[in-house]
C-alpha cells in the first residue's frame, strides 16, 4: 500500500522543474484531502507529544481569518482603539513587506503569537512614562506596538538601514504616533541621549549586544532583550568573553513559545549593584 507521501508524489510527479502542475484530473478537493492525510500521518511521528501534535495540527489547518480572532484564540483582549491601530499597523507592515523584506510573520496567527505577544510581555515591564529606545527596529516590532499598547511611553526607534528607516517613518506618520525614528545605529544615539530602557529583539547574540553597548552604560538604565530557548547558551558565551563581570542579568519574563515545547524569555541586563551577581 502506498504511503500518503507517495500518493502526493504520484499526483505531482509529472511536472516541469520548478513548477507544480495541477491540471492532471485531480480536483482541489481531492488534493486537500491528500494533504490532510499526509499531515495526520506526520503527526503520528514518534518524539512528539500528543498534545503538541494536536495543537500544531489545529493551528495549521484552521488559520485565523482576522486579527481579532487570532487574539481571541489566545485569550488576548485589547482596547478597541488599540485593536484598530494594531490592525492598521499590520496592514501597513504587510503592504510594505511586499516591497521590502521586513517580516516573516505574514499570517494573523504568527503576527499575534510572535509580534503581539512579545510586545505585550514587554509592555508589562515598564514604569509609567519611561523613555524607551528600540534597537534595530526593522519593521517596527516591538517599538511601534509598544507605542500603541503603552501610550504613556516615550518611544524612539533606531534603524541603521536607510530604506527601513524611511518605511518606519512612513508607518509612524500613517498611524499618527508620537514616535521618533532615527536612521542610525543605537550607539550613536546613546552618545548624546539617555534612555530608561533599551529594548532589542532578533538583532544579534547576547555577547554582541553587550559589546555594542559596553561604552554606553551611562546612557542606559537597563537592557530588555527578547530571546528564545538558546538564551542560556548565549549567556554562557557572554560570560566566557567577560562581558557580564560588571552587569546583572535576570529573567524579567518567561512565557510559552507557541508551536513548540520551549519558552521565550525577556532578559533584563543592568549595571551591577554592590553585592550583585550575574
Amino acid at each position: 500500500m502506498q504511503s500518503p507521501t507517495a500518493r502526493v508524489a504520484a499526483v505531482t510527479r509529472r511536472t516541469e522543474p520548478g513548477r507544480l502542475n495541477l491540471d492532471i484530473g485531480v480536483t482541489n478537493r481531492r488534493i486537500e484531502k491528500i494533504v490532510t492525510i499526509v499531515t495526520l500521518f506526520q503527526l503520528q511521528r514518534p518524539g512528539r507529544r500528543a498534545g503538541d501534535r494536536l495543537s500544531s495540527y489545529v493551528m495549521e489547518s484552521s488559520a485565523s481569518p482576522s486579527l481579532e480572532e487570532a487574539l481571541q484564540r489566545r485569550g488576548i483582549t485589547l482596547e478597541p482603539d488599540q485593536l484598530e491601530r494594531i490592525d492598521a499597523y499590520r496592514r501597513l507592515l504587510w503592504d510594505w513587506n511586499s516591497k521590502l523584506n521586513l517580516t516573516r510573520h505574514t499570517t494573523f496567527d504568527t503576527f499575534v503569537s510572535r509580534d503581539v505577544v512579545d510586545s505585550l510581555e514587554l509592555a508589562r515591564l515598564f514604569a509609567p512614562r519611561e523613555e524607551v529606545l528600540d534597537v534595530g527596529s526593522g519593521g517596527g516590532v516591538p517599538g511601534i506596538l509598544l507605542a500603541v499598547l503603552r501610550s504613556d511611553l516615550d518611544v524612539t526607534l533606531s534603524e541603521s538601514m536607510q530604506k527601513k528607516a524611511r518605511v518606519l517613518a512612513a508607518i509612524v506618520g500613517e498611524l499618527a504616533l508620537p514616535v521618533v525614528v532615527h536612521h542610525c545605529r543605537a550607539e550613536q544615539l546613546l552618545e548624546d541621549l539617555r534612555f530608561d530602557s533599551v529594548v532589542a529583539r532578533a538583532v544579534g547574540p547576547l555577547w554582541k549586544i553587550l559589546r555594542w553597548f559596553e561604552p554606553h552604560w551611562a546612557s542606559i538604565g537597563r537592557l530588555l532583550l527578547v530571546k528564545g530557548p538558546k538564551w542560556v547558551d548565549e549567556r554562557a558565551e557572554a560570560r566566557e568573553r567577560g562581558l557580564l563581570k560588571h552587569l546583572e542579568l535576570r529573567r524579567a519574563a518567561v512565557y510559552p513559545l507557541e508551536g513548540t515545547t520551549s519558552e521565550s524569555v525577556i532578559l533584563q541586563v543592568a549595571r551591577k549593584r554592590p553585592g550583585g551577581c550575574s
